[in-house]
């Protein structure tokens, strides 16, 4: 089970002529809490950190969950868009999309989005990403913190039904571990690229979540601050809010929500 290897990673990084500067740790509560942590002390952005294992990762709605040690990628990247920060919003979108593409690029596998969040392989979760913003000695900026699972071939008894990863979703057409290393790459570089479609490429980024979607055209039902919503998924608009349909026909724009399902 090979380790991360920061060096070989910064290496690729600036051979690609990406702007990351790459710290792995073997082990910590949360890669965005130690983050946000050195940010204050005035990290600039472009950090980015993984964890080999994380024991506090942390989801929307302060959901918590455990990493097993060196089986999938857990990281959190230190942002300051160039795009003004009304913007900002926009990088979960292209977010979700850069990690669908790193998987394509590196695997057979069909990956969608699950608004606003979640990417899914099937009807199962893969991955999951959060942004938060700060406010440091070097200015406003984001933490994107994504976890995508790997290797992990078994799931804890609760989430066992809804979670999988792409070792699993490969079947029996891989038995060795995946490369962490090709995946993290790939990944890093696809993150670039989209964050860079921020301002004028988001019409386009959006055109490509849409055919990505998991949930539009479809019954879901959510939690938004506080209360329960349910309807039918009809589009993204230009922000990337989800647009639906209420059952009394009138329309209701979510720009976030917790607990998104489909209604069956």
């Amino acid at each position: 089970m090979p380790v991360l290897d920061a060096a070989v990673l910064q290496d690729a990084c600036e051979r690609d002529s990406l702007p990351w500067r790459v710290s792995v740790t073997a082990e910590t509560g949360s890669t965005s809490d130690d983050l946000r942590a050195v940010a204050l002390r005035g990290e600039p952005p472009g950090a980015v950190l993984f964890a080999e294992s994380q024991t506090a990762g942390r989801g929307r709605r302060e959901n918590r969950w455990i990493t097993p040690p060196g089986r999938d990628l857990m990281l959190s990247l230190l942002l300051r868009p160039a795009a003004p920060p009304v913007l900002w919003p926009r990088v979960t979108t292209l977010a979700a999309l850069a990690v669908c593409q790193a998987i394509e690029r590196v695997l057979p596998l069909r990956p969608v989005i699950k608004w606003p969040n979640d990417i899914f392989l099937g009807r199962r979760k893969v991955s999951g990403l959060l942004a938060e913003t700060l406010n440091g000695p070097e200015g406003l900026m984001l933490v994107l913190g994504i976890g995508l699972n790997v290797n992990t071939r078994v799931f804890p008894p609760g989430i066992a039904s809804e979670a999988t990863s792409l070792a699993l979703e490969l079947g029996d057409e891989v038995r060795m571990e995946l490369d962490r290393h090709e995946l993290a790459l790939a990944l890093l570089s696809a993150l670039h690229s989209h964050l860079g479609r921020l301002d004028s490429g988001f019409s386009v980024a959006l055109r490509e979540a849409r055919s990505r979607s998991l949930l539009l055209g479809r019954q879901i039902r959510a939690w938004q601050h506080g209360r329960e919503v349910v309807g039918r998924a009809l589009d993204l608009d230009e922000e990337g809010r989800l647009k639906l349909e209420l059952p009394d026909g009138s329309l209701s724009l979510l720009d976030s929500a917790e607990n998104v399902r489909q209604v069956y």
